[in-house]
């Protein structure tokens, strides 16, 4: 009871106004405390790239870079188990939680990403008791939020009974499968899910030019182990040809054992070509939409010579192979939303090419 007593007198003391003349010392606002490292697991043939849009999106809503992340494997399991998978992750989540002082961490996966977590989450009370949320995008249905994590999950177009019971459910019926992974709407939901609040915007906000760096990974495609032997050069170009700017790169970076370059500095909103070149003297030549602010989810993703999707190119001396990619379908049957994009004058998105159904993001 005196405790009690004690505790009023001393909330009625805090109330009372201040005598006149006393200075009154205004506190400054505490910072809201830092977001838990939020982890990003991809689906078949995928890799970081799935994310780059969505990290962004983070950034321009304040998380630092050190909060996100990715964990890459080989999808088709020709070099890993998905114990081996679990294992990384292990390892993942261990190294950011002792890097940012974070209690839990935050885990989203998209398609067969969704398979590897919820296996991970439901293969150890240990692993589910590092986790704070868990986004499932567009993948497997469960009976019950897996491993008893707080779930949110997120359902494209298809059967709209899908569901992990006893989770949170939204779904965007007019949205693809790799769509719903990418879009604005979807970064809300999650966004929201996580902290509690809605964005503040849910656009990739441009950063000034002189401020943005950019770094990533080459790696072969689609196992994500580093592309041996390679360097990446940083060369300016033409906005309107791709024609290389100067004679020598911006910057070469040898590309490190887990496949890892940069940082490098670029002037946003500019061209560039990312030129991977290798010890036989073969050239990948990338090219990117311009980059509006700090992009270190960018992915080189490419095939030894004589292998992969190098088998598939027509590789005489008269010919080019372009390969067009973007983390959204592209719709060639859907009438006047239809997508567009012509190679010396043709629309090459057509209905025999890219229907809806066969959910083609690369040509």
């Amino acid at each position: 009871m005196t405790r009690i007593v004690a505790a009023v007198a001393v909330a009625v003391a805090l109330l009372a106004p201040a005598p006149a003349g006393a200075r009154t010392v205004e506190r400054p606002a505490e910072a809201p405390p830092a977001p838990r490292p939020l982890i990003f697991v991809h689906g078949g043939a995928g890799s970081g790239a799935q994310f780059e849009s969505q990290a962004m999106r983070f950034a321009s809503n304040g998380y630092p870079q050190d909060r996100l992340a990715v964990h890459e494997y080989d999808s088709t399991f020709g070099i890993n188990t998905m114990e081996q998978v679990w294992a990384g992750l292990d390892a993942l989540v261990a190294e950011r939680l002792a890097a940012t002082g974070a209690d839990q961490v935050d885990l989203a996966g998209h398609s067969l990403g969704t398979t590897v977590l919820q296996g991970y989450l439901t293969s150890s009370p240990e692993r589910a008791a590092r986790v704070a949320h868990y986004v499932n995008i567009d993948g497997r249905t469960a009976p019950a939020p897996p491993g008893g994590v707080p779930t949110l999950a997120v359902w494209g177009e298809g059967n709209p009974a899908r569901a992990i019971v006893g989770a949170e459910n939204w779904y965007a019926p007019d949205q693809s499968h790799v769509q719903v992974a990418t879009s604005a709407e979807t970064f809300g939901q999650i966004y929201r899910f996580l902290t509690g609040s809605a964005p503040a915007t849910t656009d990739v906000v441009p950063e000034p030019p002189g401020r943005v760096t950019i770094s990533g990974e080459a790696n072969l495609f689609p196992s994500n182990v580093a592309a041996p032997g390679t360097t990446v050069e940083v060369w300016r170009v033409k906005a309107g040809t791709g024609e290389r700017r100067g004679t020598a790169p911006k910057a070469a970076f040898p590309v490190a054992a887990d496949g890892s370059w940069g940082p490098v500095a670029v002037v946003g909103g500019r061209h560039y070509e990312l030129a991977l070149t290798r010890d036989d003297g073969s050239t990948h030549h990338f090219y990117f939409s311009p980059f509006l602010r700090d992009d270190h989810f960018v992915r080189l993703l490419t095939s030894e010579p004589g292998t992969g999707i190098d088998l598939l190119r027509d590789q005489s001396d008269g010919t080019t192979s372009l390969t067009i990619a973007r983390y959204k379908e592209w719709w060639g049957d859907q009438g006047a939303g239809n997508d567009v994009l012509q190679i010396a004058g043709t629309d090459v998105v057509t209905p025999v090419i890219a229907p809806r159904s066969k959910r083609v993001n690369a040509l």
